[in-house]
């Protein structure tokens, strides 16, 4: 996500989940967690790889906090 509000706009709208749970935007994720994204008819699940020590990361760094486990497009059938 790249902004802060639409992360949170993705929680109340149910499209992120946790380990699992629904997630809302308050949630603190740490080294380990499972974050599924749920965007159109993209399902997206990364893990959380490590958690920065200060709020601001350069591009480079953000790419090595998390790792990409599945990234797919869902049939019709499945977006709901």
């Amino acid at each position: 996500m790249l902004r802060r509000s639409v992360a949170r706009q993705f929680c109340d709208a149910n499209r992120i989940r946790v380990n699992g749970q629904t997630a809302k935007a308050s949630k603190e994720v740490k080294a380990g967690d499972e974050i599924e994204i749920r965007r159109g008819d993209k399902r997206t699940v990364v893990r959380v790889v490590d958690i920065p020590r200060s709020k601001q990361v350069s591009k480079n760094e953000a790419g090595a906090l998390i790792e990409v486990v599945e990234d797919e497009r869902l049939a019709d059938d499945l977006l709901t």
